[in-house]
């Protein structure tokens, strides 16, 4: 199928309806897995490096709109691999079971609907997308199909979040009505500075980069490294760092959805170019918990406190921060954790006696390559998702509507089922954004 009209079918058609026909099987335990990599940054080749260690999995194609980066993802990866801009290009080759997308976040929903289409297994990079609508679309597209659809929540399979589930979720740590998630660092005074716009590189094409979001001059802070400080493309550190905090909060606390959601901050020290926020709280409550998200980015400190000898944290880089985290208060233990380890703090009336939780701690290995391998189990050996298209979706929403409610100024209930606010037609249309043709397919 010519690509102008495969994405003007896919437009007709409204997402629904299309299976696969190319999806049918899961690959044998002997075949190869033959892989494109849609979005050569560098989080994008740090995983596919990962990926392409598993046994049998092999990348066959690299594709960016900006030729250095296919070229150099190409030469890290496969030698042989052939080198696309244009991402239609891929979903037309037979000889590709899987893509692996890791595009800016404005650029996940419409790769993933067309890739759902055209029957390729997909991992598709955290968050799921740029706006509550485009995720729907993306769910339905999976749904629609047969294809695995794997996010990059890599969390999902870190074993000391697997083990913290099974504590919380036993009753050894009772009584949880009360989690905290943070994000701090210190980017005053400047952030990223300043800087003309200019002329495009000339190996990138600027127009599709820009895709969906709105028209505007080339300017290198709105590309790669910082991107994400521009609501054009991203929806600032509470997707980019919170959603994989959110999606561990909902595995630990067996959680999907939350009820209500209210917030407040702004831009306040920050200078520099980008439009997200320097500080945002947000507070959401669930049926049997309430959870608190702060963000700062004017201030390492965040938690603070560091009670075990020998226990290293995540992104820690002063004597005594703790910049990222969880914490989960139960009547008789705390757990702090982050995604390489965690501690369990007994409460002092219940750190003796029969059954009393001992204190301890724990420190473990990223999880990124774990997660990588599990996906190309998931297509060669029938191993089934630990985070699918749904589970991404919904971990992407909670900071989405974090964003929305700090946008109105003022308690949002949610309809979960519905995925709409309930009587509030203002926040309603927050829910998507009118994207820029021909790149309207997902569109309020």
């Amino acid at each position: 199928m010519q690509r102008r009209n495969f994405l003007r079918t896919t437009a007709t058609a409204g997402f629904a309806g299309m299976s696969a026909a190319s999806a049918e099987r899961v690959l044998g335990a002997n075949q190869r897995v033959r892989l494109a990599l849609i979005g050569c940054g560098g989080r994008g080749r740090t995983v596919a490096r990962n990926m392409s260690q598993v046994d049998g999995a092999e990348y066959v194609a690299t594709c960016d709109v900006y030729d250095t980066n296919a070229q150099r993802a190409r030469s890290e990866l496969n030698p042989k691999a052939r080198t696309y801009r244009d991402f239609r290009e891929v979903l037309e080759q037979n000889d590709i079971d899987a893509v692996h997308i890791a595009t800016p976040d404005h650029w996940h929903a419409i790769p993933t609907v067309l890739a759902c289409q055209a029957g390729k297994h997909i991992y598709v990079e955290k968050p799921l997308a740029h706006n509550i609508l485009e995720g729907k679309a993306m769910v339905e597209a999976a749904r629609n199909s047969k294809v695995i659809v794997l996010t990059g929540t890599q969390q999902r399979s870190a074993p000391h979040f697997a083990e913290l589930e099974q504590i919380v979720q036993s009753g050894q740590v009772k009584d949880i009505r009360y989690v905290r998630v943070w994000n701090y660092a210190n980017r005053a005074p400047d952030g990223l500075g300043t800087e003309p716009d200019s002329d495009p590189p000339a190996d990138l094409d600027w127009n599709f980069y820009l895709g969906p979001a709105p028209n505007v001059p080339f300017n290198r802070k709105r590309f790669l490294g910082s991107f994400r400080s521009f609501r054009d493309y991203a929806t600032g550190r509470i997707t980019d760092y919170g959603t994989h905090r959110f999606d561990t909060v909902h595995q630990i606390m067996g959680a999907e959805r939350p009820l209500t959601v209210s917030a407040a901050g702004g831009r306040f020290v920050v200078k520099g170019m980008g439009d997200q926020p320097d500080l945002q709280q947000v507070t959401y409550e669930y049926p049997d918990f309430v959870l608190s998200y702060e963000m700062c980015e004017f201030n390492a400190h965040g938690l603070g406190g560091r009670s075990t000898p020998g226990m290293h944290y995540y992104g820690a880089d002063g004597l005594e921060n703790r910049p990222n985290g969880m914490a989960f208060y139960g009547s008789n233990a705390t757990i702090f954790a982050d995604r390489i380890g965690y501690e369990i703090i007994p409460e002092g009336n219940f750190s003796s006696g029969p059954g009393a939780l001992k204190r301890r701690h724990l420190n473990v290995e990223r999880s990124t390559d774990r997660h990588a391998a599990h996906f190309i189990r998931t297509i060669r050996d029938g191993e089934k998702p630990n985070t699918d298209c749904l589970t991404g979706h919904r971990s992407t929403i909670v900071p989405l509507l974090g964003n929305i409610a700090m946008e109105v100024g003022r308690k949002l209930r949610w309809d979960s089922v519905k995925e709409d606010f309930i009587g509030d037609p203002e926040a309603s249309r927050l829910l998507g954004r009118k994207a820029r043709k021909p790149w309207d397919m997902i569109s309020a």
